[in-house]
């Protein structure tokens, strides 16, 4: 008796030193973590006293120099006047974190302000000949920049300094260009809210109580803000064109490849169907344009030669010929909000008055291509590497909502099976994050992938279309809603098909087009289309964009068509005024 009473004893005081192990141990983590992060915190609080400084330094050694006109100036007219001498380089670099630091402030756009911008500067003249020669530049976070954190918004990727610059930002400071500022993504880059628990959250430079969106959310902020003329950021599923849409700038998503991806961090490398792609943001086309043909060079192909060797079709992009222009305001998969159809059906009168042909297309079978084709390549490991990222340190609520990665595969099988019964568009959904069983299962899935491609340039090409355009998320949403997937097909189908695509703000919310929303029926209604008005309303003045899409490869034409709609509207726009 006891031995079996000693036996116990043992047995409880063995599970008593395990569980204070493992509780020194996850505190010891707990507090390694905390200390990282706050070292995280800490480099960038120093980086922004030291762009304050230089600022103020530069302001003291030209009294009387008044900055602010320069934010005024389009990129092609700045860059004129820095290569004819009226501005210089240094005056306008420090114009552009002036202005950045203040922008900051208000929206916590900007993870790291890139101090060797200044030194940079000391060699500028050798870049004379390049195209972005003196141009300030801001980058998303997850773009290597040598010695600063790519942290893709994960503590786990914490002081962990690139050891070299991306090719973008090689190529990019050979043609002049001066990356001077970092900005601010989601959690592992996968969310339409652009927060973190390294960074915190930015908010929309229209409306401080909606997102800026995501993944490229502190570039548009940043750029919607006035703080930057020019930047470049990277798209997966709409990651370049849902902020940009929402905070009322212009982006494309080139064609996958067309720009180098070495020194592009991210949280799920390897994926071969559903690619990102680097592209640039602006807050017009021509600047768009510009940064394309600055990208798309000898040094690119050079340093990068998986890239095929295509430079910038000039003559593509300054076409004035008519074009035969597919159009569709709703994909089948999610009725879009008032706001969505309009700026749709005033794109489509613009182009129709201006000449071009335009033609109803229906893209085929959009909700199997997201769940089946997207989603499920996408989350082809059940979430498992994202989930991996996320256990270190906390989990933004934007992230938790909808998204239950860390939840074991049977119960989400188990879930996905009962809510079939009354939510089946959730249903199909929460099994997609079940991921895929086999390798033989994902071959398959990317050999139907494949098929879809082709099936919708077949119907593409039976109407004998040169572009399309359709809607695109808008406006801004509340926090705390991104995590849900509506909205995401209108974006997300074209990285699927790997088209060029991009956007252009036409309009803004009204107050006829928030009343609509009250009465919007939605397409499953269900529970995700109550939300989708929730997470909408309240917009009334948000900016609301248009998306162009081209076939593959066709990304001048792509910006031939934006630079077109741009101009139609901005004509439209002083005829108002003038009335």
């Amino acid at each position: 008796m006891d031995s079996e009473w000693t036996l116990v004893a043992v047995a409880l005081l063995c599970g008593i030193f395990c569980w204070c192990f493992f509780q020194l141990k996850w505190s010891r983590q707990k507090e390694n973590l905390e200390r990282k992060l706050q070292t995280a915190r800490k480099r960038r609080e120093a980086c922004l006293k030291q762009a304050e400084e230089a600022v103020g330094r530069f302001k003291a050694e030209h009294p009387g120099l008044d900055l602010s006109p320069i934010m005024d100036l389009p990129l092609p007219e700045l860059s004129q006047q820095i290569r004819d001498g009226s501005l210089q380089s240094d005056v306008v670099l420090h114009a552009y974190i002036e202005k950045a630091l203040e922008v900051n402030s208000k929206l916590n756009c900007g993870t790291a302000f890139l101090t060797e911008s200044l030194k940079q500067l000391e060699d500028i003249e050798t870049h004379k000949d390049g195209l972005l020669y003196g141009i300030p530049i801001s980058i998303k976070e997850n773009i290597d920049y040598k010695g600063y954190d790519s942290t893709c918004g994960v503590s786990g990727m914490v002081n962990s300094p690139a050891a070299q610059d991306s090719v973008v930002v090689k190529v990019l400071k050979r043609q002049g260009a001066i990356p001077f500022i970092k900005t601010n993504v989601p959690q592992a880059l996968y969310n339409y809210e652009c927060s973190n628990p390294i960074y915190g959250t930015t908010v929309n430079p229209h409306n401080l109580q909606k997102t800026c969106g995501g993944s490229t959310g502190g570039e548009a902020a940043l750029i919607g803000g006035g703080g930057s003329i020019l930047g470049l950021g990277s798209d997966i599923g709409g990651s370049l064109r849902i902020p940009a849409a929402f905070c009322g700038v212009c982006a494309l998503k080139p064609t996958a490849n067309r720009i180098s991806l070495l020194g592009m961090n991210s949280c799920v490398k390897g994926m071969k169907s559903v690619l990102s792609s680097v592209g640039p943001m602006a807050r017009d086309v021509n600047s768009l344009a510009l940064c394309m043909r600055a990208l798309l060079n000898k040094d690119m192909f050079t340093l990068d030669p998986t890239i095929p060797p295509l430079p910038f079709k000039q003559e593509v992009y300054e076409s004035s010929e008519r074009l035969r222009i597919g159009y569709y305001d709703n994909d089948g998969y999610m009725q879009p909000s008032p706001g969505m159809s309009r700026a749709l059906q005033e794109a489509r009168a613009f182009l129709e008055q201006a000449g071009h042909k335009l033609v109803p297309f229906k893209p085929p079978r959009v909700q199997t291509a997201i769940h089946e084709y997207f989603l499920k390549i996408l989350l082809a490991d059940g979430c498992a590497i994202i989930n991996s990222h996320l256990k270190e340190g906390s989990i933004n609520l934007c992230m938790q909502i909808g998204r239950p990665y860390g939840l074991p595969r049977f119960l989400k099988k188990m879930m996905s099976l009962v809510l079939n019964v009354t939510h089946p568009h959730i249903a199909s959904v929460l099994d997609c994050t079940c991921g895929l069983s086999s390798v033989a299962d994902l071959w398959k899935q990317q050999n139907v992938a494949e098929n879809y491609i082709h099936e919708f340039i077949e119907e593409w090409e039976k109407l004998q279309l040169d572009v399309v355009i359709c809607p695109i998320l808008g406006p801004a949403i509340d926090f705390t809603y991104s995590g849900l997937t509506s909205g995401m097909s209108y974006a997300a189908l074209y990285n699927l098909l790997n088209f060029p695509a991009g956007v252009v703000p036409i309009t803004t919310v009204t107050a006829e087009d928030e009343d609509q929303l009250r009465h919007y029926k939605g397409t499953f209604g269900g529970y995700a289309d109550k939300l989708f008005i929730k997470m909408l309303q309240d917009a009334v003045g948000l900016p609301l964009a248009v998306q162009c899409v081209s076939l593959p490869w066709q990304d001048e034409l792509c910006l031939r068509l934006m630079r077109e709609l741009e101009t139609l509207c901005a004509k439209n726009q002083q005829s108002n005024t003038r009335q």
